[in-house]
This record gives C-alpha cells, sequence and structure tokens, in this order.
C-alpha cells in the first residue's frame, strides 16, 4: 500500500500515521442509510437479555439486586466538569454525565452487554433444539446441571485483548460450556489469570489482536462442536450492546433529562475494533433518533476506525500499514484493524471520532477519582479527551446551552488493586506537573 498516495488523497492519514491527535468530522453522517440490522433486531435481543434474567440471580448472585438485568447507572459528574474545565481551560454548557459500565455485573466493563448476549443466545438455541426448555420457561434452569451437560459438549472460543475475552469466557464456562480465549501480548496479566480462575482456557498470542482472532477463528474452524464469537464482525456482538439505547431512555426520563432537537444527547465512547461503540450508537440511533450525536475517541498509536473509516477502506487498512506501533496504555482499544461492521454501520449514524495521546487518560482516570471517587482503567476515560476535542465541531452544529453529555466508562471494576494504584500513580504525577 503507497502511504504517500494514501496521505495524498487523504490528508488525514498523515496526521494519523505521524502520531498527531486529530478530530474528524464525519462527511457522511445523517445522510440516508442502509442499515443491515432494524429496531425490530434491536428489540429481539432486548427481549432475549429479559428471558434470562432468572438465570443471572440463580448463577450470578451479585445480579439479584437489579432483577438479574446487567445494566450500568447514569452517574452526574458535578466535580469533574469543574475539574477538567478548569484544567483544560474550556467551556462546556450543559450537564456531564457517566455512563458507568464500569460497574456493569460479572466482567465489570461494557463487553458485558455484547459478549454476554452472544453466549446466552448461543446457548438458548441449543437448548430449545434439545427440548430442554421453551421460550416461556424460567429461563433459571439454564443453572442445573442437565444443562450444564448439553454445553458441555460444545465450546466458545474468542479472541480479546481482555475485556471481551473476560466476559465471554466467565459466563460460558459458568453455563458449562469448554470457553477458550485467545489473547494478544497486550493483554493484561490479570485478565487471564482470573479468566484460568473461573474455568476458561487461555491461549496467548505473542502478536497484535489482529493476528490472534485470525489464529483463532482457524482454530474453531477445526472442530464443528465450537462456536467462534468474531469481534471484527459479529453481528450478534453488535446487537448485545445496541440495547442499551432502550435501557437508557428510561434511566434519563427517570432521572428528567431530556432529549429532544433543543436537549440534545452528546455520547462519547472509546473505540478499539469498534464493535462495541458502534452497537451502542446504532441503539442510540434507533431510540433518539437525530437528538442524539456520537463521537469515538481512539489512541494516536491504534487510530483503526478513524483510518479505515476516512480513507473508506473500513477493515482493508491497518494501523500498521501507516508506520504506527498499536501500542498504547489503554489496552482494551489496542485493536490494529476495525471491525468489519465498524465502518459500514457508522457510515452514517457517527458525528466524528477524536484521537488522544496516552498520557490524558492516565491523567483523567486519576481526576476521576479524585473528584468523583469512581474507579476505571484508562481506556475507560478516553471519552473525556472527545468531550474536550469535539467541542469547537459540536459547538458549530448544534444548540448546546441545555445539551446533556454522556462519557461512557467502559471498564474497570475488576482491576486489581495494584494495578489501579499503578495507574493512578502514574495519572496523579501527570495532572501535578501540569
Amino acid at each position: 500500500m503507497n502511504i504517500d498516495e494514501l496521505a495524498a488523497s487523504t490528508p488525514i492519514v498523515a496526521d494519523l500515521a505521524a502520531g498527531r491527535e486529530v478530530v474528524w468530522a464525519n462527511p457522511d453522517y445523517g445522510k440516508a442509510a442502509t442499515l443491515r440490522q432494524t429496531r425490530a433486531d434491536l428489540f429481539d435481543a432486548a427481549a432475549r437479555l429479559d428471558r434470562f434474567a432468572p438465570y443471572f440471580v440463580h448463577a450470578f448472585p451479585e445480579t439479584a439486586v437489579s432483577g438479574g438485568i446487567l445494566e450500568s447507572p447514569v452517574v452526574p459528574l458535578p466535580a469533574m466538569k469543574a475539574a477538567i474545565t478548569a484544567r483544560e481551560h474550556y467551556d462546556l454548557s450543559g450537564a456531564l454525565y457517566l455512563k458507568a459500565d464500569n460497574q456493569l455485573p460479572i466482567s465489570g466493563s461494557i463487553k458485558s452487554r455484547g459478549g454476554i448476549y452472544q453466549v446466552l443466545k448461543i446457548a438458548e438455541q441449543l437448548a430449545v433444539d434439545a427440548g430442554l426448555i421453551t421460550y416461556m420457561d424460567d429461563y433459571a434452569a439454564f443453572d442445573t446441571p442437565a444443562f450444564h451437560d448439553l454445553f458441555s459438549h460444545y465450546g466458545i472460543s474468542v479472541a480479546s485483548t481482555g475485556n471481551l475475552g473476560l466476559s465471554i469466557g466467565i459466563v460460558a464456562a459458568k453455563l458449562g460450556f469448554k470457553a477458550t480465549v485467545h489473547m494478544s501480548h497486550d493483554a493484561k496479566q490479570w485478565k487471564k489469570d482470573l479468566l484460568r480462575e473461573k474455568g476458561a482456557t487461555v491461549i496467548e498470542h505473542d502478536t497484535d489482536f489482529s493476528s490472534a482472532i485470525t489464529a483463532g477463528r482457524l482454530a474453531a474452524d477445526q472442530d464443528p462442536t465450537v462456536f467462534f464469537i468474531d469481534d471484527e464482525g459479529s453481528v450478534d456482538l453488535y446487537l448485545g450492546y445496541a440495547v442499551a439505547g432502550i435501557r437508557l431512555q428510561k434511566q434519563l426520563r427517570d432521572a428528567g433529562i431530556p432529549v429532544d432537537d433543543a436537549h440534545p444527547l452528546f455520547v462519547y465512547l472509546p473505540a478499539g475494533v469498534g464493535g462495541s461503540p458502534s452497537g451502542v450508537t446504532f441503539g442510540l440511533k434507533m431510540i433518539f433518533g437525530e437528538a442524539v450525536h456520537a463521537i469515538f475517541a481512539e489512541p494516536t498509536h491504534v487510530p483503526s476506525v478513524v483510518l479505515g473509516m476516512a480513507t473508506t477502506l473500513n477493515e482493508q487498512i491497518s494501523v500498521y500499514d501507516i508506520g504506527l506501533d498499536g501500542l498504547t496504555e489503554a489496552d482494551g482499544l489496542a485493536v490494529g484493524r476495525p471491525s468489519r461492521l465498524a465502518g459500514h454501520e457508522m457510515r452514517t449514524l457517527l458525528d466524528a471520532i477524536t484521537t488522544f495521546k496516552d498520557d490524558r487518560v492516565m491523567a483523567y482516570t486519576a481526576e476521576l477519582m479524585d473528584t468523583e471517587h469512581i474507579r476505571v482503567e484508562p481506556s475507560a476515560t478516553a471519552g473525556f479527551a472527545a468531550l474536550h476535542d469535539a467541542q469547537p465541531l459540536l459547538a458549530s452544529k448544534y444548540p448546546m446551552a441545555n445539551a446533556t453529555h454522556l462519557v461512557w466508562a467502559t471498564g474497570g471494576m475488576l482491576v486489581p488493586d495494584d494495578e489501579y494504584q499503578r495507574d493512578y500513580t502514574i495519572g496523579e504525577a501527570l495532572l501535578t506537573n501540569k
């Protein structure tokens, strides 16, 4: 691939290759879309998760408080808003909130949505086909020996930099599947250790995510009893993430937060392979329509989604093709090639993408603890970088006085104390030196 020619036709490529922070406004945002998924698909996914609520209450007692519904709170951030706008010297019109997916039950990350959902869909189909259950039965039965025995004859496999593997591995193993997680070199050791503790098999690859997922996919293809969950193109993952749109509608209504043309909702989402933020964006657009606007945030060393979308090459180009190393402290975002779904489905649904340097998310990690006592991993704070960087673009297009800004915190609840303390110490030093 001739990078000079690519940069000449798409000038932002030169900035991406140089590791500069960028704000890319999607030129096709808001145009007529031909989407592969529909509102009916979204509500089908939501209904399936509701059917499994009794199972979660039975198998994961920590979910009993929510009736087995895997959901995270919307948290106001008045102190964080004051701190970041003072430190970064900008005005932010409207209110700032956190969508605290770092508190999602079981795996403590956004992957508890899509990853767990696809495992459930596989399990449901197998159980229905085997005559063990009907759609109207009590799904607590999934946590019984007859179901565990059925699932023990099948495997579920996935490749992951960490959080998706945790979600899928924990629930698949709990159901009785042979769970296998292929993990790339940037996956944290504690995530590998936790998966093994929960009964999953972890296969470590001394390669990047794109190579690990290729190896995992090929291995699963050799065994017809293994279901491979493909983070680069799974529609079921995408729809599981999308259910967040339905849930958020009720949360905002209950909190008295209007969303309409006069009260726009801006959502800032970290992006790795792009599947989870794309799924969430689809769900939000299906529910809130033109009143919601999504902005993705990516590391400057791994801007895979913006590279794919800006060049229109989507999954046919990797950050390694433009000379980047793919290394970042935001390990959940360390994916060099975007998903096959992300660029295609977001072509008309995504407003913008920004990129950030690692020291910013490390600082936000400490600042969020200092101001709001909220614990997240660095990748989960990427939305704060997008919040700052996208403001001039957004203010030029939308009324901002009554806006609601929602930063999506994608993970962090299960981070070990020593790992979190390391991240916090680095971030606090950055804040102190500024």
